[in-house]
């Protein structure tokens, strides 16, 4: 598999991208100085280092993503599960919900949830 792992300020600056593409390298650093307040060379650092990741492409000054939202956010959290949780979806969910209580709209929805993934 790909590595999509990406840092918190990778991801941010990533979901900028999903939310507008295609767009021009120039409204990319726009939207990069009102939300991160980068300067320009900093935005260009970032879109550097994530198309030699492999996940964004700029060509001809047009900025697109070679991954999708929900790819990088598979393997992010499978990364989490196994490396945190020794791979225990279980364990996962219980270190999650430690401080946490669900409306039962809630738990009904997670119910069926996981019934439609039981083999």
């Amino acid at each position: 598999m790909q590595q999509y792992r990406l840092t918190e300020s990778e991801y941010r600056f990533i979901k900028i991208i999903w939310d507008n593409q295609p767009m021009p390298s120039s409204q990319l650093v726009e939207m990069c100085k009102t939300a991160f307040d980068w300067k320009k060379s900093t935005t260009y650092t970032m879109l550097k280092r994530l198309c030699e990741k492999g996940v964004l492409k700029n060509h001809n000054s047009t900025v697109t993503a070679l991954v999708t939202r929900a790819e990088v956010e598979k393997y992010q959290s499978d990364h989490i599960v196994n490396e945190t949780f020794g791979g225990s979806l279980p364990s996962f969910i219980a270190a999650f919900m430690q401080d946490k209580k669900l409306t039962k709209e809630e738990a009904e929805k997670l119910k069926s949830l996981i019934d439609s993934y039981k083999e």
